[in-house]
């Protein structure tokens, strides 16, 4: 059903249906996109997600300063691009496409922010200083895709330089609110935090609390979050406990959340497979 509606939707734009290209295109791409996210079949997600990846080019080629459009563009981008491409070569070009819809968005909304982002971080941090909750929604948008891009690009030295820079953007989006996005920007400095030893710069305490809050903010409905918990802190200690714990309460719970049951499929595949490495790996 969700494949079908992709194509009938993608066809009636190929035929110039104008009333696509209105005020209620962003309201439709969101809907869309959480159709996706409320998928429990991964296959049927993968086999329709791209003819949605060209239905949303072809309405930013429309509208192509609506931000809410740039912002649904890259995060449809990233999410394909980290959840189903293996191919090395191809995540990169979608993650610098993820990344360009969401740098246009966020300088649309915020000049000074677009500039700070390419220059030196205490500049970063100082524009950042003079955002505000109207900016949030956008600052964390471009984040996630940085974050994306970053991941896509880690064997790149460029790519690890700029992790200051995006942990100082989570940093001010928690400021502004933590709880936004249930918590997410605690989720990703929860990874960043935990990416390297303690002997290499790593935080895994921080991070820890950073997973704590994450769990926290979604209620417990995100089951990623205690994937990733297990992955990048509990592996990084060697914490068998603590990890079979956390993939054993993944197993155990219900997918079926509204916007989560897509990710929370996947978690729970994700769980599987570490749970099977845990003795190996301890």
């Amino acid at each position: 059903m969700l494949r079908t509606t992709l194509t009938v939707i993608f066809i009636a734009i190929l035929t110039g249906c104008a009333s696509l290209v209105s005020s209620s295109t962003a309201r439709m791409a969101s809907n869309i996109t959480q159709a996706m996210l409320n998928q429990d079949d991964l296959e049927t997600v993968k086999a329709g997600a791209p003819a949605y990846l060209l239905m949303i080019d072809g309405l930013i080629e429309e509208s192509p300063e609506d931000t809410s459009l740039l912002l649904a563009g890259s995060k449809l981008y990233s999410s394909y691009a980290t959840t189903f491409v293996t191919d090395e070569a191809r995540s990169r070009r979608l993650a610098v496409k993820s990344l360009s819809y969401a740098k246009r968005a966020l300088c649309k909304n915020n000049s000074a922010l677009c500039k700070a982002v390419d220059g030196r971080l205490d500049n970063l941090e100082s524009v950042l200083a003079n955002t505000d909750l109207n900016d949030q929604n956008i600052l964390y948008g471009y984040a996630v895709a940085w974050a994306g891009w970053i991941q896509a690009n880690i064997s790149d030295w460029n790519a690890i330089a700029a992790i200051p820079k995006l942990v100082a953007l989570f940093n001010r989006s928690i400021a502004l609110n933590e709880t936004f996005d249930a918590g997410g920007a605690h989720l990703y400095l929860g990874v960043l935090t935990t990416l390297l030893p303690p002997s290499a710069g790593g935080k895994p305490e921080v991070g820890r609390r950073h997973f704590e809050q994450a769990q926290t903010f979604s209620n417990g409905n995100n089951l990623m979050v205690n994937v990733l918990f297990a992955k990048h802190y509990a592996r990084l200690v060697f914490d068998q406990k603590l990890h079979d714990q956390l993939l054993k309460q993944v197993l155990a719970a219900d997918i079926k959340k509204p916007g989560l049951t897509l990710i929370n499929t996947l978690a729970k595949i994700r769980a599987e497979e570490l749970l099977a490495e845990s003795s190996d790996y301890f």
